[in-house]
């Protein structure tokens, strides 16, 4: 069962809700009803105020599993936007699994790409990945492209993944960085998701800043 705004795509087999703020219908209102139908997984587009935010956490803590989305920089983030909607740092601790985190930049048309002069600046970036002797490429453009230099998008993710260290960082208000700290340890960041594509040809080096430009690295 999920509640969106807008309902993009129908999905055979789930019950779909539009949100309609005019008549009250919003996503609070929707998840309220959906809860007293007691389903084993909730998804809500998107949650946006205190009311939805604390919803989905009061269902998470009788056993539903609930997906949704939360506008941040990056995966870490979600953590702090949830405390700032009101939800407190124990009941975080106690319902969050987990999260990833999404940038989509463009794919280089194979036709026209070429190599691109790198500086000192973008070789320093590279080196995070190993990739410091790398080639990367740039856009040109051409028929096959309509002149963007572009064809199609790519994803970059993070995954963060809420274990007992993460869960006591924020029971102790800890920093963002901190907890990237922790849950990038062992796991790759946007940033260097994007370096290694920018490395492997697959987009360009000024696409990767450009998206994902102010997440941690």
């Amino acid at each position: 069962m999920t509640v969106e705004d807008p309902i993009e795509y129908a999905i055979e087999g789930i019950g779909q809700t539009q949100v309609n703020a005019r008549i009250g219908l919003t996503f609070a209102a929707g998840l309220r009803a959906i809860l007293r139908q007691d389903p084993d997984v909730v998804m809500v587009g998107e949650i946006r105020d205190a009311e939805t935010a604390q919803i989905a956490v009061q269902a998470s803590l009788t056993g539903h599993l609930v997906f949704s989305t939360v506008h941040t920089n990056d995966a870490v983030a979600a953590i702090t936007r949830l405390k700032d909607m009101g939800v407190e740092p124990y009941l975080l601790a106690s319902t969050v699994r987990a999260i990833v985190a999404q940038r989509l930049v463009r794919r280089l048309c194979p036709h026209c790409k070429k190599p691109a002069v790198v500086g000192e600046a973008e070789r320093k970036l590279l080196s995070r990945v190993g990739a410091a002797d790398a080639t990367v490429y740039e856009a040109v453009g051409c028929k096959s492209c309509n002149g963007s230099g572009y064809v199609g998008r790519i994803g970059l993710y993070e995954f963060v993944q809420v274990d007992d260290e993460i869960r006591r960082l924020i029971h102790a208000d800890a920093s963002e960085q901190d907890m990237a700290a922790h849950a990038f340890r062992d796991a790759e960041p946007l940033m260097s998701s994007g370096l290694r594509c920018a490395a492997a040809g697959v987009t360009s080096l000024s696409d990767v800043l450009r998206s994902a430009s102010g997440v941690v690295a």
